[in-house]
Protein backbone atom coordinates (compact mmCIF):
# COMPACT_ATOMS: atom_id res chain seq x y z
CA UNK A 1 0.00 0.00 0.00
CA UNK A 2 1.44 3.39 -0.87
CA UNK A 3 0.37 6.86 0.44
CA UNK A 4 -0.10 9.96 -1.52
CA UNK A 5 -0.56 12.99 0.91
CA UNK A 6 -1.91 16.64 -0.16
CA UNK A 7 -1.89 19.64 1.04
CA UNK A 8 -5.15 20.15 1.20
CA UNK A 9 -8.61 18.22 -0.43
CA UNK A 10 -8.96 20.99 -2.92
CA UNK A 11 -5.32 19.55 -4.28
CA UNK A 12 -5.85 16.19 -3.97
CA UNK A 13 -9.02 16.64 -5.94
CA UNK A 14 -7.04 17.72 -8.93
CA UNK A 15 -3.94 15.75 -8.73
CA UNK A 16 -6.63 12.48 -8.46
CA UNK A 17 -8.69 13.61 -10.83
CA UNK A 18 -5.28 13.44 -13.26
CA UNK A 19 -3.86 10.01 -12.19
CA UNK A 20 -7.49 8.05 -12.80
CA UNK A 21 -7.29 10.09 -16.08
CA UNK A 22 -3.91 9.02 -16.93
CA UNK A 23 -5.07 4.99 -15.79
CA UNK A 24 -7.93 5.17 -17.98
CA UNK A 25 -6.22 6.23 -21.12
CA UNK A 26 -3.53 3.70 -20.29
CA UNK A 27 -5.76 1.03 -20.37
CA UNK A 28 -7.56 2.12 -23.30
CA UNK A 29 -4.37 1.71 -25.32
CA UNK A 30 -4.70 -2.50 -24.38
CA UNK A 31 -8.64 -2.91 -24.14
CA UNK A 32 -11.52 -2.09 -26.95
CA UNK A 33 -13.85 -1.21 -23.46
CA UNK A 34 -12.69 -0.74 -20.15
CA UNK A 35 -14.66 -0.91 -16.52
CA UNK A 36 -14.43 2.35 -13.98
CA UNK A 37 -15.62 1.35 -10.46
CA UNK A 38 -16.06 4.32 -8.40
CA UNK A 39 -17.30 5.22 -5.07
CA UNK A 40 -20.28 6.82 -4.00
CA UNK A 41 -20.63 8.81 -0.62
CA UNK A 42 -19.25 13.19 -0.81
CA UNK A 43 -15.63 12.53 -0.69
CA UNK A 44 -15.72 11.35 -4.96
CA UNK A 45 -17.83 14.83 -6.01
CA UNK A 46 -15.12 16.98 -5.96
CA UNK A 47 -12.79 14.69 -7.89
CA UNK A 48 -15.43 13.93 -10.08
CA UNK A 49 -16.31 17.42 -11.34
CA UNK A 50 -12.13 17.49 -12.41
CA UNK A 51 -12.12 14.01 -13.74
CA UNK A 52 -15.26 14.70 -15.84
CA UNK A 53 -13.98 17.18 -18.32
CA UNK A 54 -10.56 14.85 -18.42
CA UNK A 55 -9.39 14.33 -22.07
CA UNK A 56 -10.43 10.15 -22.34
CA UNK A 57 -11.97 8.27 -24.35
CA UNK A 58 -15.31 8.08 -22.69
CA UNK A 59 -17.08 6.49 -25.44
CA UNK A 60 -15.02 3.38 -24.47
CA UNK A 61 -15.59 3.81 -20.88
CA UNK A 62 -18.25 1.92 -18.66
CA UNK A 63 -18.79 2.97 -15.34
CA UNK A 64 -20.56 1.46 -12.26
CA UNK A 65 -20.67 2.14 -8.61
CA UNK A 66 -18.86 -0.15 -6.22
CA UNK A 67 -21.91 -0.28 -4.38
CA UNK A 68 -25.43 0.66 -3.99
CA UNK A 69 -28.38 0.94 -1.57
CA UNK A 70 -31.18 -0.85 -2.51
CA UNK A 71 -33.03 2.42 -3.93
CA UNK A 72 -34.60 3.82 -7.24
CA UNK A 73 -32.39 6.41 -8.90
CA UNK A 74 -34.27 8.97 -7.83
CA UNK A 75 -33.90 8.24 -4.11
CA UNK A 76 -32.09 11.08 -2.35
CA UNK A 77 -29.71 8.12 -0.88
CA UNK A 78 -28.49 6.80 -4.25
CA UNK A 79 -25.05 6.83 -5.04
CA UNK A 80 -25.93 5.88 -9.17
CA UNK A 81 -27.85 9.55 -8.80
CA UNK A 82 -24.48 11.67 -7.70
CA UNK A 83 -22.48 9.72 -9.74
CA UNK A 84 -24.73 10.50 -13.14
CA UNK A 85 -24.73 14.30 -11.83
CA UNK A 86 -21.34 14.99 -10.65
CA UNK A 87 -19.47 12.18 -13.14
CA UNK A 88 -21.23 11.44 -16.20
CA UNK A 89 -21.28 15.06 -17.69
CA UNK A 90 -19.09 17.32 -19.67
CA UNK A 91 -16.70 14.99 -21.93
CA UNK A 92 -17.77 12.01 -19.52
CA UNK A 93 -21.43 12.45 -21.05
CA UNK A 94 -20.02 9.56 -23.55
CA UNK A 95 -19.45 6.72 -21.09
CA UNK A 96 -21.63 4.25 -20.60
CA UNK A 97 -23.29 3.71 -16.56
CA UNK A 98 -23.99 0.17 -15.37
CA UNK A 99 -26.89 -0.26 -13.13
CA UNK A 100 -26.68 -1.82 -9.59
CA UNK A 101 -30.50 -1.23 -9.43
CA UNK A 102 -33.23 -3.17 -10.72
CA UNK A 103 -36.76 -2.49 -9.88
CA UNK A 104 -37.32 -5.15 -7.64
CA UNK A 105 -38.31 -5.83 -4.05
CA UNK A 106 -34.82 -7.33 -2.88
CA UNK A 107 -31.53 -7.94 -4.53
CA UNK A 108 -31.67 -11.55 -4.64
CA UNK A 109 -34.77 -10.94 -7.27
CA UNK A 110 -32.61 -9.16 -10.05
CA UNK A 111 -29.14 -10.53 -8.95
CA UNK A 112 -28.20 -12.20 -12.30
CA UNK A 113 -29.75 -9.67 -14.06
CA UNK A 114 -26.96 -7.03 -12.57
CA UNK A 115 -24.20 -9.40 -13.40
CA UNK A 116 -24.45 -9.92 -16.63
CA UNK A 117 -24.64 -6.93 -17.76
CA UNK A 118 -20.89 -6.40 -15.79
CA UNK A 119 -19.43 -10.11 -16.27
CA UNK A 120 -18.33 -9.36 -19.71
CA UNK A 121 -16.69 -6.16 -18.45
CA UNK A 122 -14.32 -7.70 -15.83
CA UNK A 123 -11.78 -7.11 -14.18
CA UNK A 124 -12.20 -3.81 -13.87
CA UNK A 125 -9.40 -1.57 -14.95
CA UNK A 126 -9.64 1.37 -12.82
CA UNK A 127 -11.36 1.21 -9.25
CA UNK A 128 -11.79 4.92 -6.93
CA UNK A 129 -12.37 3.44 -3.44
CA UNK A 130 -13.41 5.06 -0.23
CA UNK A 131 -13.72 4.20 3.16
CA UNK A 132 -14.81 4.80 6.72
CA UNK A 133 -13.73 4.98 10.07
CA UNK A 134 -15.30 1.85 11.05
CA UNK A 135 -12.74 0.49 7.67
CA UNK A 136 -15.36 -0.52 5.41
CA UNK A 137 -15.15 -0.08 1.92
CA UNK A 138 -17.97 -0.23 -1.06
CA UNK A 139 -20.57 -1.74 1.37
CA UNK A 140 -18.27 -4.51 2.95
CA UNK A 141 -19.54 -3.27 6.24
CA UNK A 142 -17.80 -5.19 9.58
CA UNK A 143 -20.65 -7.02 11.58
CA UNK A 144 -22.99 -6.64 8.55
CA UNK A 145 -25.22 -9.47 7.20
CA UNK A 146 -23.27 -11.04 4.23
CA UNK A 147 -19.93 -9.71 4.95
CA UNK A 148 -18.73 -13.15 5.23
CA UNK A 149 -20.56 -13.90 1.85
CA UNK A 150 -18.59 -10.96 0.24
CA UNK A 151 -15.18 -11.54 1.48
CA UNK A 152 -15.27 -15.02 0.40
CA UNK A 153 -12.13 -15.80 -2.16
CA UNK A 154 -14.60 -17.09 -4.59
CA UNK A 155 -17.46 -14.97 -4.08
CA UNK A 156 -19.88 -14.10 -6.59
CA UNK A 157 -19.72 -10.44 -8.65
CA UNK A 158 -22.65 -8.73 -6.90
CA UNK A 159 -23.14 -9.94 -2.48
CA UNK A 160 -26.46 -8.59 -0.98
CA UNK A 161 -25.33 -6.82 2.42
CA UNK A 162 -27.37 -5.50 5.03
CA UNK A 163 -25.71 -3.50 7.14
CA UNK A 164 -27.46 -3.48 11.06
CA UNK A 165 -27.09 0.33 11.44
CA UNK A 166 -28.64 1.20 7.64
CA UNK A 167 -32.24 1.45 6.98
CA UNK A 168 -31.79 -0.06 3.34
CA UNK A 169 -30.99 -3.75 1.63
CA UNK A 170 -27.46 -2.83 0.20
CA UNK A 171 -26.07 -4.57 -3.03
CA UNK A 172 -22.00 -4.43 -3.29
CA UNK A 173 -19.29 -5.31 -5.56
CA UNK A 174 -17.52 -8.46 -3.72
CA UNK A 175 -13.69 -8.16 -1.96
CA UNK A 176 -13.00 -10.66 -5.06
CA UNK A 177 -13.98 -8.50 -7.91
CA UNK A 178 -12.52 -5.18 -6.04
CA UNK A 179 -9.46 -6.68 -5.49
CA UNK A 180 -8.65 -8.02 -8.98
CA UNK A 181 -9.09 -4.30 -10.12
CA UNK A 182 -5.92 -3.38 -12.08
CA UNK A 183 -5.40 0.04 -11.10
CA UNK A 184 -6.84 0.57 -7.13
CA UNK A 185 -7.21 3.73 -5.74
CA UNK A 186 -8.24 4.34 -2.16
CA UNK A 187 -9.24 8.25 -1.10
CA UNK A 188 -9.87 9.23 2.48
CA UNK A 189 -9.77 12.23 4.17
CA UNK A 190 -9.12 13.55 8.06
CA UNK A 191 -6.79 11.87 10.95
CA UNK A 192 -9.64 9.72 12.01
CA UNK A 193 -9.69 7.52 8.46
CA UNK A 194 -5.92 7.77 8.08
CA UNK A 195 -5.08 6.64 11.92
CA UNK A 196 -7.87 4.11 10.80
CA UNK A 197 -6.49 2.94 7.81
CA UNK A 198 -2.76 2.51 9.01
CA UNK A 199 -4.54 0.15 12.09
CA UNK A 200 -6.67 -1.98 9.65
CA UNK A 201 -3.22 -4.04 8.87
CA UNK A 202 -3.61 -5.14 12.67
CA UNK A 203 -6.75 -6.36 12.73
CA UNK A 204 -8.73 -9.69 11.02
CA UNK A 205 -10.32 -8.70 7.92
CA UNK A 206 -13.68 -9.38 9.66
CA UNK A 207 -12.92 -6.48 11.11
CA UNK A 208 -11.30 -4.40 8.95
CA UNK A 209 -12.60 -5.33 5.24
CA UNK A 210 -10.57 -2.32 3.83
CA UNK A 211 -7.72 -4.84 4.69
CA UNK A 212 -9.30 -7.18 1.58
CA UNK A 213 -8.31 -4.56 -1.27
CA UNK A 214 -5.31 -2.66 0.34
CA UNK A 215 -2.51 -4.99 -1.70
CA UNK A 216 -1.02 -2.31 -4.49
CA UNK A 217 -3.34 -0.10 -4.04
CA UNK A 218 -2.67 3.45 -3.46
CA UNK A 219 -4.10 5.30 -0.69
CA UNK A 220 -4.57 9.29 -1.56
CA UNK A 221 -4.66 11.59 1.61
CA UNK A 222 -5.78 14.61 2.62
CA UNK A 223 -6.47 16.50 5.96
Amino acid sequence: MKFETYADQEMMAIDVANVIASDLSAALQHEDRILFAVAGGTTPGPIFDDLCAADVDWSRVDVIATDERWVPETHPRSNTAMIRERLMVNRAAKARLLPLYAAAHEPEEVLAELESMIAPELPIAVAMMGMGTDMHTASLFPGAEGLGAALDPHAPILVPVRPKDQPESRITMSARVLNETVSKHIIITGTDKRHAIESAARLEVAQAPIRAVMNDAIVHWAE
